[in-house]
């Protein structure tokens, strides 16, 4: 989604305070330090935080991106099983921030947040747009609901199954080739 809002002229914000041991007092201070920056934002911890945002931003637009919960448990012990940080013990507990032993925990607490977001924007549809990338859905939807021009382009899929490229991939494959591994 960050690579879409990038090619439609957005400034886009990421994650941030993953490793931070008090992410639960520190986001929305440092989430609303960096909104002076950015035209969106996504990936943890905002999604924690469209209740501020939207009670703090009342003309924003929200895009709540879904999947299958297989398919979103799938991604989520692929790119975290075996590792627990202090943004993921926030969202789903003490103790409980590695996925590995807490499937059901995860999955409800996906599907939890989705019917939120959902229930949020209820009486304000037009303030909300749930997209289903791996169903096909991309530009006609996003840019439709921004009000943008569709590209000429293919809408981006980085995270799409077999393309997956993280930091702590790249890092891990950097070490690799300096250790001669």
């Amino acid at each position: 989604m960050g690579r879409a809002l990038e090619q439609l002229g957005y400034r886009v914000g990421g994650p941030f305070g993953v490793r931070d041991p008090a992410i639960a007092e520190t986001a929305w201070p440092e989430a609303h330090r960096r909104l002076a920056e950015v035209d969106a934002v996504q990936d943890n911890p905002w999604p924690l935080l469209f209740r501020e945002l939207d009670e703090s931003f009342p003309a924003s637009r929200f895009v709540l991106t879904v999947r299958p919960t297989d398919a979103w448990w799938a991604s989520v012990v692929g790119h975290f099983g075996g590792r627990s940080t202090p943004m993921r013990e926030w969202i789903y507990g003490p103790a409980h921030g590695d996925p590995v032993g807490h499937e059901a925990l995860y999955r409800e607490r996906y599907e939890r947040h989705n019917a939120e977001v959902a229930a949020w924007f209820a009486d304000r549809p037009d303030a909300l747009l749930v997209l289903h990338l791996t169903e096909g859905e991309g530009w006609p939807e996003l840019c439709g609901f921004l009000g943008r021009p569709v590209p000429d382009e293919p809408f981006p899929r980085v995270n799409a199954a077999g393309r997956v490229t993280t930091v702590a991939n790249r890092s891990r494959d950097r070490a690799r080739r300096l250790l001669g591994r």
